[in-house]
C-alpha cells in the first residue's frame, strides 16, 4: 500500500515527521517498507517562461525559443508543435540528469546553440506519452523547481500489509490508525448522513443471483459525461503512488479505490444489453475478453457481472472490453460492490490474473464501504466530467452480516500484557479505532468491532488491538522465570541410546523395518493354529497384501533382513532393532503397543576381518550369550539372570535357548532359530537371536555406579583345576566361590574346560583362575594359601569333584 504524507493529511492532522510516522506505523503493526521523496530526479528541473519563438534557420520542424528561467535568459532549440510565447514549461538546463540517466548538455542543433531542453511530461516520467512539451497551467513565476510548481514535493510511504489488515489497504484506513495514535479526528470526504436511499430506478435493473457470493451491490447511472484528461490534482495523486492516469472516469474510480479501499468499476451504459446488470456465475462455455485484451475461458465457479446477454466483467478482478469507457461515452453505469473473498481468490488464481481490485477483494472488503465510495465517486464525476446523476439506483445488501459482540476481560488483558490498565483506558483505546464498547460488569467489556475490521474474531484479537494502541514499547520487559532444575529425560529413550551404542560397539547395525507386515509371518515362525501370537491388528486399507497387518514380533522382519543380505552375498550379518509391536484388544479399542529389542547374528565370528589374522570360525550360541551378558553388565542390570527356558517356542532350537528373567518375571529369550524356521525363511546358515521386552527392561532399576581407587598393592593369582561330573555348570562353580564371601577375592575367571585323555567319560576338567588382593597391605603367601584352600574345599565338597592331578 502506497500513499504520500500530504495525501494522508487530507483526512487527519498530525505533527510527525515522515520518519516518525513510519516508525509509529511499524510499531502499530503496519510494517513500513520505504520512506522516499517522490520524483527526486526532478529536483533540478526548473520552470521556464517562453518569451519568444522563431523558426530555426536550417530546420523546418524546429523552433528557437527565448526563455526566462528566473533571472536568466536562455536560448533553447525545441521541436514541440505547442511551443509558443507566454506559456510556462519545464526546462532542464545543462548538467541536469533526468530519469533513466539522461544527462542534459549544452549543444548545437543544426548549427544553432541550445542551452538546455524544454521537457514533455513523458520525459519527466509523469506520463506514458506526450504530444508536445508540458504546459504548466496556473503557474505564473519562472525559476522555481518543477516539484514546487506542480506541488509534487512530498514523501511517499510504502506499507507492507499483512493479510489480516485489509482495512488499511487505503489512505483513509491508514489515516484512521494515525488518528488513533495521535488522538485526532478522522475526516471523511463523504458525510455518513448524506448518503441517498437507493431503492431502485426505472432506467436499469440489477439482479444478484447468490447473496453469499455478492453480499452487497450498489449501482448508479450518470448521463452527460464528458470523457477527457483528468485535472492535475487527480493526476498528481495517482502519479505520486505510481498509477498511470488514463481519463477522468477511470482515474476517478482508481482514486476512490485508493482513498477508501473499495474497488469500483464503470460500464459504458449504452453497451449493456437490456439495460441490465446480473451478478451470477459463468455458464458452461462462456468466454470474455478482459481489458488487457486477453480472451479468457470461464467455468461455472467464476462470479461474473453480466448484462442481459453476456458477461461484461469478471467480478472483483477486471472489466471486459465489451463495456469499456471510451472517449465517446456519455452514459456510464457505476458499480460499487462487496464480493466473497474466497470466490475472488479462486477466480484470480484460475485466470492467472491479479489486479489492485482482486488484491483487496481477496483479503476482504467492508460491505459498508460500497455506498460511501459510490457517493464519493458520484461527487467527483459530477465535478470533473460534467455528469448528471440519475435519481435513484440500487443498493442490494441482503447478504451483509450482522455485527457481532465479543467479550473482553480487563483482568485477562492486564495478565497477558503485564499492565494495570483500567476498563476506561481500554475502552478509550478501542473507541479510537471506531469500536463500539459497553461495560458488562466490573471486569468485562462488550466490544463490537466495526464492519471494516473483519480480522477481529475473538478476545485475543481485541487484546492485540489494545497492545498496538497502548504501544509495544510501553510494555515492561521482564525475564521469564526459569527453574534451576533439569527436566526428567524419558527413561526409554535414554536406554535405547545406550543399548544402540553398546550393540554398535559390538559390530551390530541398526535396522528399521515397517510396522506393516505380512499375515504369513505366523506360518513362517511355525506358530500353532491357536497360538495367541497369531492374533494381529488388521489394516483397513493396506498398500499391499504383504503389509496388511501390524507386526507382533520383530524377529520375522529381522530374518527377512538376514535373507536379503545372504542373497546379496553378505553372509556375515549382525542386526538389531528397537521398535513397537502391536497386541490387539477387544473390538473397537486401540491395540496395546509394546517396545521390543530384537537382535540377529549369523555368519562368521569375526565377520569381514582378514583371514590372515582372525580365525574363520562360525558364530555359536556362546557368542550371543556373551553379547547378552556384556549388555547386562554395561547397563548394570545385575538382577537379570539367564536360566533354561521351559517354554518351547516352535521357531527356537530347544537345545540352544535361554530365558532372561528378573524378579521372577520373564524379560525375553535368546537362542538359535530352529532348522525348520530357517528353512521356512529360505536361510541355509545358522541364525542366533535375542528377543527382549524393552519396556520391561526399562522398568528395571540399574545398580548404582561404584567407583574405587586404583590398587596400591599387588595382586596374587591362583589356579584351580577340578574334575567334576559333566552336568555341573561352570557358572554355578564360579557363583559358589563368590558366595563364599572371601574379602581378598577380587576376580574369578574360567579359562579352560577339558575333556579327553586322563579324564573319565562323563566328567570334565574345569580350570578357574582366582585373583586375590588386599587394599591396605601386600599379601603374604600364608594368608593367600589359607583362603585359597577354603575355596578349593568348598568347591570339591559341593560339586562332588576332585583335584586334577596331571
Amino acid at each position: 500500500m502506497k500513499f504520500t504524507v500530504d495525501w494522508l493529511k487530507q483526512y487527519t492532522d498530525f505533527s510527525y515527521t515522515p520518519q516518525e510516522l513510519a516508525d509509529r506505523l511499524t510499531m502499530a503493526g503496519l510494517e513500513v517498507d520505504a520512506v522516499t521523496g517522490i520524483f527526486p530526479e526532478l529536483q533540478d528541473v526548473k520552470v521556464a517562461e517562453i518569451l519568444e519563438t522563431r523558426p530555426h534557420p536550417d530546420a523546418d520542424r524546429l523552433q528557437v525559443c527565448d526563455v526566462q528561467v528566473g533571472q536568466e535568459k536562455k536560448c533553447i532549440v525545441c521541436g514541440a508543435p505547442n511551443a509558443r510565447p507566454g506559456i510556462f514549461v519545464p526546462v532542464a538546463l545543462p548538467g541536469v540528469v533526468l530519469a533513466g540517466g539522461f544527462k542534459i548538455k549544452k549543444s548545437k542543433i543544426r548549427g544553432q546553440a541550445s542551452d538546455g531542453m524544454l521537457c514533455s511530461a513523458k520525459e519527466l516520467g509523469l506520463a506514458q506519452d506526450a504530444d508536445g512539451i508540458m504546459e504548466l497551467a496556473g503557474v505564473i513565476t519562472s525559476g522555481q523547481s518543477i516539484l514546487e510548481a506542480l506541488e509534487l514535493k512530498d514523501t511517499l510511504i510504502e506499507v507492507d500489509l499483512t493479510p489480516n489488515r485489509p482495512d488499511c489497504a487505503s489512505v483513509i484506513g491508514t489515516a484512521r490508525e494515525v488518528a488513533a495514535m495521535s488522538g485526532t479526528q478522522l475526516r471523511l470526504p463523504v458525510a455518513l448522513d448524506s448518503l441517498p436511499k437507493l431503492e431502485g430506478t426505472p432506467s436499469f435493473t440489477v439482479t444478484v443471483a447468490d447473496e453469499s457470493l455478492c453480499p452487497r451491490y450498489v449501482a448508479r447511472r450518470l448521463t452527460g459525461v464528458t470523457v477527457a484528461p483528468s485535472p492535475w490534482w487527480l493526476q498528481k495523486r495517482l502519479i505520486s503512488v505510481g498509477q498511470r492516469p488514463i481519463n477522468n472516469v477511470v482515474d476517478a474510480t482508481n482514486f476512490v479505490m485508493l482513498e477508501f479501499g473499495q474497488p469500483l468499476h464503470a460500464f459504458d451504459f449504452k453497451k449493456l444489453a437490456g439495460s441490465a446488470l446480473v451478478v451470477r456465475t459463468a455458464r458452461e462455455g462462456e468466454k470474455i475478453t478482459t481489458l488487457d485484451g486477453q480472451a479468457r475461458e470461464l467455468d461455472p465457479t467464476m462470479l461474473m457481472i453480466c448484462d442481459a446477454e453476456k458477461p461484461v466483467a469478471v467480478a472483483g478482478v477486471m472489466g471486459g472490453d465489451n463495456s469499456v469507457i471510451e472517449t465517446t461515452s456519455t452514459e456510464i453505469l457505476l458499480e460499487s460492490a462487496c464480493f466473497n473473498a474466497v470466490s475472488i481468490r479462486k477466480t484470480s488464481r484460475k485466470l492467472n490474473l491479479s489486479t489492485d481490485a482482486s488484491y483487496r477483494f481477496e483479503r476482504g472488503v467492508d460491505p459498508q464501504l460500497a455506498p460511501l465510495a459510490m457517493e464519493r465517486l458520484v461527487q467527483i464525476l459530477t465535478d470533473i466530467a460534467g455528469a448528471t446523476v440519475d435519481e435513484g439506483g440500487f443498493d442490494l445488501a441482503g447478504g451483509v452480516p450482522l455485527p457481532q459482540e465479543y467479550s473482553l476481560r480487563v483482568s485477562q488483558t492486564n495478565r497477558l500484557l503485564g499492565t494495570n490498565l483500567t476498563a476506561v483506558e481500554i475502552s478509550g483505546y478501542l473507541t479510537a479505532i471506531e469500536m463500539s464498547v459497553r461495560q458488562v460488569d466490573e471486569d468485562t467489556l462488550g466490544v463490537t468491532p466495526p464492519s471494516f475490521r473483519i480480522d477481529i474474531e475473538r478476545e485475543a484479537d481485541l487484546i492485540e488491538e489494545v497492545t498496538r494502541l497502548y504501544g509495544y514499547n510501553e510494555i515492561g520487559v521482564s525475564l521469564p522465570v526459569v527453574p534451576m532444575s533439569f527436566a526428567n529425560r524419558d527413561a526409554g529413550r535414554t536406554l535405547k541410546k545406550e543399548v544402540a551404542a553398546l550393540l554398535t560397539a559390538n559390530s551390530c547395525y541398526e535396522a528399521i523395518n515397517y510396522s506393516f507386515v505380512s499375515p504369513g509371518h505366523g506360518d513362517l515362525l511355525g506358530l500353532a493354529a491357536g497360538d495367541e501370537r497369531r492374533q494381529t491388528v488388521k489394516i483397513l486399507n493396506p498398500l499391499t497384501e504383504d503389509q496388511s497387518v501390524m507386526r507382533r514380533s520383530l524377529l520375522p522382519g529381522l530374518l527377512e533382513n538376514v535373507r536379503w543380505n545372504i542373497n546379496h552375498q553378505n553372509g556375515d550379518v549382525r542386526l538389531f532393532e528397537v521398535g513397537k509391536v502391536f497386541v490387539p484388544k477387544a473390538e473397537g479399542k486401540q491395540p496395546d503397543e509394546e517396545t521390543k529389542l530384537g537382535v540377529v547374528l549369523s555368519g562368521r565370528r569375526y565377520g569381514q576381518a582378514p583371514a590372515l589374522y582372525f580365525e574363520q570360525d562360525p558364530l555359536d550360541f556362546f557368542d550371543v550369550k556373551g553379547l547378552v551378558l556384556s549388555l547386562l553388565k554395561e547397563l548394570r542390570l545385575d538382577q537379570v539372570e539367564l536360566v533354561p527356558d521351559d517354554r518351547h517356542n516352535p521357531y527356537v532350537d530347544p537345545c540352544q535357548a535361554l530365558l532372561l528373567r528378573a524378579d521372577g518375571k520373564r524379560l525375553g529369550q535368546l537362542g538359535r532359530f530352529s532348522n525348520q524356521c530357517l528353512k521356512n525363511f529360505t536361510i541355509k546358515q545358522d541364525v542366533y537371536f535375542i528377543d527382549i521386552n524393552f519396556d520391561a527392561l526399562t522398568a528395571l532399576e540399574p545398580a548404582p555406579k561404584k567407583f574405587t581407587s586404583l590398587p596400591r598393592f599387588p595382586s596374587v593369582e591362583r589356579d584351580i583345576a577340578i574334575v567334576v561330573p559333566e552336568p555341573v555348570a561352570t557358572g554355578a562353580m564360579i557363583a559358589a566361590i563368590w558366595e563364599q564371601g572371601e574379602k581378598l577375592v577380587e576376580h574369578i575367571e574360567l579359562f579352560d574346560v577339558f575333556r579327553g585323555k586322563n579324564i573319565a567319560e562323563g566328567f570334565k576338567s574345569v580350570a578357574i583362575s582366582v585373583t586375590y588382593r588386599s587394599h591396605d597391605k601386600t599379601l603374604q603367601e600364608k594368608a593367600v594359601a589359607k583362603v585359597h584352600q577354603r575355596i578349593v574345599d568348598k568347591v570339591l565338597s559341593r560339586f562332588d569333584g576332585r583335584l586334577r592331578e596331571v
